[in-house]
């Protein structure tokens, strides 16, 4: 790199950086952001494969809205899921299950 490239304005918009907030981990900026009732949102749910019965737990991201749905496959048999995640204010989450072909 040139001397001279560092001139160039495309490195000047350093400046910029003062306006992003001091802590990006801020508890009140991400509370804003992503309220979650009292805080404590589930982050794991328990069911059991439609089509093995086994149990299963499951990661939930509360994050991905107050109302989800994905794909997912059993732990044990492999066979796919449709799962349905809704949680509520106070961070609490409902998990049901349905065969992937909605049988």
């Amino acid at each position: 790199m040139r001397d001279s490239d560092l001139d160039d304005d495309r490195f000047n918009d350093l400046d910029d950086v003062d306006d992003l907030p001091s802590d990006p981990d801020d508890d009140e900026m991400l509370d804003e952001e992503f309220p979650l009732g009292d805080g404590v949102a589930e982050t794991a749910g328990t069911v059991a494969c439609p089509y093995c019965g086994e149990e299963n737990e499951l990661t939930l991201d509360p994050g991905g809205g107050a109302v989800q749905e994905y794909i997912e496959d059993c732990h044990v048999c492999c066979q796919p899921w449709h799962v349905f995640v809704t949680y509520h204010p106070d961070g609490s989450a409902d998990v049901s299950l349905q065969t992937a072909d909605g049988e």
